[in-house]
């Protein structure tokens, strides 16, 4: 699966606002997110800076937040059930 990573503030902030049926995951360089405005389900990956998996959330509602976590350097927002990651594997992203 592709994974675009967020070039600029307004890319991180707009993130899976208003979209449906998306095809790819998108990588942001933070450490909590929320879900306001999105139109589906997302399964959320939080790795270190070296992209190691330290928590998997799956099937995040619209209108939640997962708060900033400590030694979080980048979050994954994927489509739900797209991905076989597991806590302690690497993306290569």
């Amino acid at each position: 699966m592709e994974i675009k990573a967020c070039k600029n503030h307004f890319e991180k902030f707009k993130g899976l606002m208003f979209k449906k049926n998306f095809n790819y995951a998108l990588k942001l360089r933070c450490n909590g997110i929320h879900t306001f405005f999105m139109k589906e389900k997302i399964d959320v990956i939080l790795t270190d800076k070296d992209n190691k998996i330290l928590k998997i959330y799956y099937a995040v509602k619209p209108n939640r937040i997962i708060l900033p976590q400590k030694n979080v350097y980048y979050t994954y927002e994927f489509p739900i059930n797209s991905h076989k990651y597991q806590v302690g594997d690497k993306i290569n992203g």
